[in-house]
């Protein structure tokens, strides 16, 4: 426990502070989904009771002003008619009124100026500058979302009577978000999960209770619907997501140091079955930023959580615990540095089918993402278990970690000392350069031996054709032709009857 006093946290610590049972996430400050919605709805009401309050305040101040002063009026014109009273009362709430919704807008209104277009002329000097998304990225998304709908609208062909009502209530929703422009993200939230809600209550009253086949049809809506809206919900202006987002990776950036043993991570990625776990879940979490569904992105949180919790189970031989893996995720966020990490945790929290992260893995492993990037953000020297000295001059850059500790201590992964121990992507990239490498040798050695076999076989020939003419030069053939006649036949040695025979004439 005392190795593991930056980084332990109780199970008990992942669940609502409401004590709900249900899974909380930092993103929500520690409350599950339903009691954040709770919690959200009770502040907006107290604020517009507040604002009501001091609306009536206003008036009364106005009514006693306008009172005060319309007695010195009427001695001074006297001939002037009285205003109606109901124009006093009026006025001053109007005005309130007004100032109210300026205050609320002013913000979304200046945004809005100063990155939209103020003329016809601004689309193509947006162009010029690049700010534009490319033309290819475009027809990519809106092949994207013609995609989606011809996939929802076969799903729903099943569903028959009831599927036509869904996508009608489904596209009219569409609608209604996309003129809902001024809204601010926490209230575009509340518009998704109230309708997340109405259509499974709808849904289960079809389906009779079955809540398998509810959360099947939610799936398709959620996948619809975001993937409608991502571009306007998604990181918008009006928000400090991107500020974050740029804060998250400047401080990872600026924890490059931190190695595998400071964390006390239980992976050894000297196996090469960890480090291809490893690899993956660093691919897993990076590729959350290219989903557009909520669901989505979960699922490459909860591929990457189990990659993490397979490499540790083959290092350790035995099943992790939750001990173990907090910090080996920690390491793997800190290694991949995942683009827009907090707009993708803001998103997931605002727009996902709120039972998928209230219960189940999927919001177990997202609840533990949330953990594992506060812990990031929080990250000092007790944590790492070194002194202040220390852990200031490893983020100035003044000094390593691997400076100060001796070969020995460091895995041989390639040709640099320790390079799998601080990354595994750069050993994984050693061991595929020292395979390629191995492969050119072999390659180089191959070709060789054929170009022997080939100067070989075209000297053969020639070889076999000198030794015939040599051979021929040295003992010449002649075959002279012998007449053949009586006198040179040894008639006693030829058995009959090629025994000549001799005719007196």
């Amino acid at each position: 426990m005392s190795q593991r006093r930056g980084i332990h946290v109780d199970q008990s610590d992942l669940l609502c502070k409401k004590g709900c049972g249900f899974y909380g996430n930092a993103a929500s400050q520690g409350l599950c989904s339903k009691c954040w919605r709770e919690e959200y709805q009770r502040v907006r009401q107290k604020q517009i009771q507040d604002d009501w309050a001091l609306a009536e305040k206003l008036q009364r101040e106005e009514e006693a002003a306008y009172a005060s002063s319309h007695g010195a009026q009427s001695q001074s014109q006297c001939a002037a008619p009285h205003p109606h009273p109901g124009h006093a009362a009026l006025g001053p709430f109007s005005k309130f009124e007004e100032k109210k919704t300026n205050e609320k807008t002013r913000k979304v209104t200046t945004v809005k100026k100063f990155f939209s277009p103020s003329s016809r002329a601004a689309p193509k000097k947006e162009n010029q500058e690049g700010k534009a998304p490319s033309p290819s990225i475009s027809r990519r998304a809106s092949f994207d979302m013609d995609q989606v709908s011809k996939d929802f609208v076969d799903f729903l062909k099943n569903l028959q009577k009831p599927g036509k009502e869904i996508h009608k209530q489904c596209r009219s929703f569409i609608v209604t978000m996309s003129s809902k422009k001024d809204l601010s993200t926490d209230e575009l939230s509340e518009c998704v999960q109230d309708f997340y809600q109405n259509m499974a209550d709808r849904l289960m009253s079809h389906f009779k209770g079955s809540s398998e086949s509810v959360e099947q049809v939610m799936d398709q809506v959620e996948k619809y619907i975001m993937t409608r809206l991502y571009k306007s919900v998604f990181c918008p202006e009006t928000t400090d997501d991107e500020r974050k987002d740029l804060a998250t990776q400047t401080r990872i950036r600026a924890l490059h140091w931190v190695t595998i043993q400071m964390l006390c991570v239980s992976m050894d990625e000297e196996i090469p079955e960890v480090s291809e776990d490893v690899v993956k879940a660093i691919t897993d979490i990076i590729e959350m930023d290219s989903k557009r569904v909520p669901r989505d992105k979960l699922g490459c949180v909860t591929r990457c959580s189990k990659h993490i919790f397979s490499a540790i189970r083959i290092t350790r031989n035995e099943p992790a615990s939750a001990d173990d893996f907090l910090p080996a995720l920690i390491y793997i966020v800190l290694k991949a540095n995942p683009p827009r990490l907090q707009s993708n945790i803001q998103y997931i929290t605002r727009f996902c089918n709120p039972s998928r992260l209230m219960t189940g893995e999927d919001g177990y492993f997202f609840t533990n993402l949330c953990c594992a990037v506060a812990f990031i953000e929080k990250l000092d020297a007790q944590s790492l278990n070194l002194s202040a000295d220390e852990f200031e001059r490893y983020m100035s850059g003044q000094a390593s970690p691997r400076a100060n500790s001796s070969e020995a201590d460091w895995p041989q992964t390639g040709p640099t000392p320790g390079v799998a121990a601080t990354n595994p992507v750069l050993a994984q990239l050693n061991h595929n350069l020292e395979t390629l490498s191995g492969l050119s040798s072999r390659q180089e050695a191959l070709m060789e031996a054929a170009r022997s076999m080939q100067a070989d076989l075209l000297s053969w020939p020639e070889g076999i054709q000198r030794e015939v003419n040599s051979i021929l030069e040295k003992y010449p053939l002649e075959i002279l032709p012998r007449p053949m006649d009586a006198s040179n036949m040894d008639n006693d040695n030829l058995p009959p009857p090629l025994t000549p025979q001799v005719f007196a004439g």
